[in-house]
């Protein structure tokens, strides 16, 4: 059961700031309920112990982190899997990454200066914007 996604991308965070990203994605998470608890989870020292609860895989090339496919997790989507993209916006410096659905819904976020925008309809909530309402796709201007 669940929303099967298939992150890709790239972003400017510095790793420097990884420490202070994963306590800010931990809180984030927690609140929302889920598969990832802070207290059972078996590793979440790193964004990419914590990616795996996000639906991802994370390598980290110095001060950028790439995501993939997580082909050794369960990759679903939930409110824990936004709130990851959302709470590490304030330590992204740049990009974007890429999202694509089970059902090949298509959206990405955008990071720039420590802000997140979302492009496209999210398969999973229906949302135009993290956490946002419901949207009927058939409304949304297509070009």
């Amino acid at each position: 059961m669940g929303y099967l996604v298939m992150p890709s991308g790239r972003l400017n965070l510095p790793e420097s700031d990884d420490v202070a990203a994963v306590a800010a994605v931990k809180a984030a998470m927690a609140v929302q309920g889920g598969w990832f608890t802070p207290d059972v989870f078996p590793s979440n020292d790193t964004l990419a112990d914590m990616a795996e609860a996000a639906g991802a895989s994370i390598t980290r090339d110095a001060d950028w982190i790439e995501f993939g496919y997580d082909d050794e997790g369960d990759p679903k989507w939930s409110d824990q899997a936004t709130a990851f993209y959302v709470a590490i916006a304030p330590f992204v410096r740049s990009g974007v990454v890429h999202i694509e659905g089970e059902d090949a819904s298509r959206w990405s976020y955008t990071y720039a200066d420590g802000q997140i925008t979302q492009q496209g309809w999210n398969g999973w909530d229906g949302s135009i914007e993290p956490f946002g309402e419901h949207v009927d796709p058939s409304s949304l201007d297509h070009p």
